[in-house]
């Protein structure tokens, strides 16, 4: 927000009045050209080759695994994040290369930029020192990388502590203790190297281990009990799902709930990344053959970049970047090699063979080594092989460009409001359900009717709506999002408190089971469940909601638990009217319906969207509640307990 609003004050300030709106949509793909740029310049440093950063840039362009985040409109943190990444490790390189305090500099400028974008800046924090590392370990210490090291470190680490969100985290979290540790050690290697040229060489080697032992023993030492004693703190949540998949699921489920957080299918790194992904292995292999400071920046990039895209579907973005770098080198050199004429002459003089020092004499080697008198020119520098791989080359890369068309058309180029699908003739029909919705909440509602729905459309509410909502789409609030799956997953007589209690006066649910729209909310029904019985495990238990043989049931063999909860009971509220008796059919999950739908007494049914996908619910005010024995016992305990805690509000607050 920052970033679009600097650029609209500055675009005023040269008398051009663009639309903040049209900076928020066309932000994300102008800085994916400089995102591609970035690809060019990193590659440029690892070859010499100059079509190796063209290729990179060009797939960097075009790749569906990063314009699924880069597309106009698309205005979230990965928008700027990934070209903040990609150009920070650049500027790394061009600094440990150079041994400049400048780019190092420049880096941390870039890295404090970053942090400010993104929570993906954890990643860059422990790259950065994992390379000076595998340096050190390599033998390859040099003043180059001390200065490197030292200055991103210490302006890098000042630059993150002026973020808010950030603060002190950088010398407190156990997520930054790597950089720390890894300053630490290169403070020390230097010591050494200045010692070892005043201390004679046997005595140098004792008192090297003397002090590598003691360094080591006080340094965990030293971090175990600051971890104890709560100095530092421990790994995060999100740290531990990237090293247990199931971590998540049991401990934080309202993580593991987004489908982003998800672990990747196979099928979901071929439609991203298509022909990069054979070129990838071939491009670090060819690091191993060079295998400079760079390259071992590449490799280590690689490594860690494939594990945590394999563990979660959002890190396809940090793969992406090295995945085009590689796939460019491997490409580029398969064209330098069939395409330069002049190979052979330059093997010939390597081998020792006589050239003449004139064109006649350097043709006449060639000949004399490629052909002989009778046979034509073999091998891979004739014109058969020359044109037969570069036309193979050729079609893989219109065959890619052709994918990534597709993929970025039918994929990732539709709002998420609007669904687009395919009638039996071909033609495209248009779902809009979702605005409907919508205008339909913002035309006939009060302005502060408040709306309460899963987080997931929280935003979308609050922005095209105009309504307060319950929960948005922070998910800082674990309890509060935990009320809602509670209000949902509870029977009416638990519900209806809740929500008076919270002052809700419309409930909206998505449900799919006529059209056949699987991202609805019953399929997402056993997340608020496993949310919610985080916070009241003994309220709430998602085993109730399974059956005796452990399946998840929306038909006849449903659990009473399931058939009484709130989600239940508005998603199939009159669902049975739409078809002949006895064969109502719920299309997503492929169950036969009962033969008496869900009856609801403390909500009234206030809008249907044409599609049936979205549904919108009224509570009912006291006086309107069905009278049953039931709820009115329940609503009258819960105003009960209300007004009880108001009368010691004032007591406990003196007390404290």
């Amino acid at each position: 927000m920052v970033t679009s609003g600097i650029i609209y004050h500055v675009l005023r300030l040269l008398s051009m009045p663009v639309d903040i709106r049209n900076i928020c949509v066309l932000l994300a793909p102008g800085f994916s050209g400089l995102t591609a740029f970035a690809s060019y310049l990193i590659t440029s440093e690892m070859s010499t080759s100059p079509s190796a950063g063209l290729l990179a840039a060009a797939f960097m362009g075009i790749t569906p695994g990063y314009i699924s985040r880069s597309v106009a409109g698309s205005y979230d943190n990965e928008a700027i994040a990934i070209f903040l990444l990609v150009f920070t490790f650049y500027l790394w390189i061009k600094s440990v290369k150079n041994g400049s305090a400048m780019w190092a500099a420049l880096t941390a400028l870039f890295y404090g930029y970053m942090v400010s974008a993104w929570g993906g800046y954890v990643f860059i924090t422990n790259l950065l020192p994992l390379h000076a590392f595998v340096l050190i370990c390599m033998g390859r210490y040099s003043p180059r990388l001390y200065v490197s090291y030292s200055t991103w470190f210490a302006l890098g680490t000042l630059a993150s502590m002026q973020i808010p969100f950030v603060g002190f985290l950088p010398v407190r979290s156990s997520e930054h203790m790597s950089a720390l540790g890894v300053f630490g050690l290169l403070q020390l290697v230097a010591f050494v190297e200045f010692i070892r040229q005043q201390v004679p060489n046997r005595q140098f080697q004792t008192l090297l281990r003397s002090l590598v032992l003691l360094v080591f023993v006080v340094s965990v030492g030293g971090l175990v009990l600051l971890t104890v004693s709560g100095v530092i703190a421990p790994w995060s949540g999100r740290f531990y799902s990237l090293w247990d998949t199931g971590y998540a699921k049991i401990h934080i489920p309202i993580i593991a709930s987004v489908s982003e957080h998800q672990p990747t299918a196979w099928p979901a790194f071929f439609f991203d990344l298509n022909l990069m992904i054979w070129l990838f292995p071939a491009g670090v292999y060819m690091c191993f053959q060079h295998l400079k400071d760079e390259h071992v920046f590449i490799v280590i990039y690689a490594v860690l970049a494939s594990y945590f895209a394999g563990v979660m579907v959002r890190l396809m973005l940090t793969l992406t970047p090295v995945v085009c770098i590689a796939a460019a080198l491997a490409l580029s050199s398969i064209l330098d090699t069939y395409l330069v004429a002049d190979k052979p002459v330059e093997e010939a003089q390597a081998n020792g063979h006589p050239t003449g020092g004139s064109s006649q004499s350097a043709l006449a080697v060639v000949q004399d080594s490629l052909r002989s008198s009778r046979a034509p020119v073999k091998g891979i520098y004739s014109y058969v092989s020359k044109i037969s791989i570069v036309s193979c080359t050729v079609t893989y890369l219109l065959l890619f460009v052709l994918h990534c068309t597709w993929v970025t058309s039918n994929a990732y180029s539709s709002p998420s409001v609007v669904l687009a699908s395919r009638l039996p003739d071909g033609s495209q029909h248009i779902i809009d359900d979702y605005r409907e919705a919508y205008y339909w909440l913002r035309q006939n509602t009060p302005e502060k009717a408040k709306v309460m729905s899963w987080w997931d459309y929280g935003y979308q509410i609050g922005g095209m709506a105009d309504r307060p909502t319950l929960v948005d789409n922070n998910t800082w609030n674990n309890t509060h999002i935990a009320t809602v799956g509670k209000a949902m997953s509870s029977r009416e007589e638990v519900s209806y408190p809740i929500l008076r209690q919270h002052d809700v006066d419309y409930v909206l649910v998505v449900f799919g089971g006529l059209l056949g729209y699987s991202g609805d909310d019953i399929n997402k029904f056993l997340w608020m469940v496993r949310i919610a019985e985080g916070i009241w495990p003994d309220e709430v238990k998602e085993r109730d909601f399974f059956t005796p043989r452990g399946e998840y049931k929306v038909d006849e063999q449903a659990t009473q638990t399931m058939k009484n909860s709130l989600m239940y009971k508005m998603s199939y509220y009159n669902f049975n009217s739409l078809f002949p008796a006895g064969q109502a059919q719920d299309r997503v999950r492929g169950a036969r319906m009962p033969n008496e739908g869900p009856t609801l007494n403390t909500l009234e049914e206030a809008f249907t969207s044409e599609n049936w996908i979205i549904r919108i619910y009224k509570v009912k005010d006291l006086d309107n509640v069905g009278r049953d024995h039931a709820s009115a016992v329940a609503f009258d305990k819960g105003n009960k307990k209300k007004k009880t805690a108001k009368r010691r509000g004032p007591r406990v607050l003196r007390t404290e």
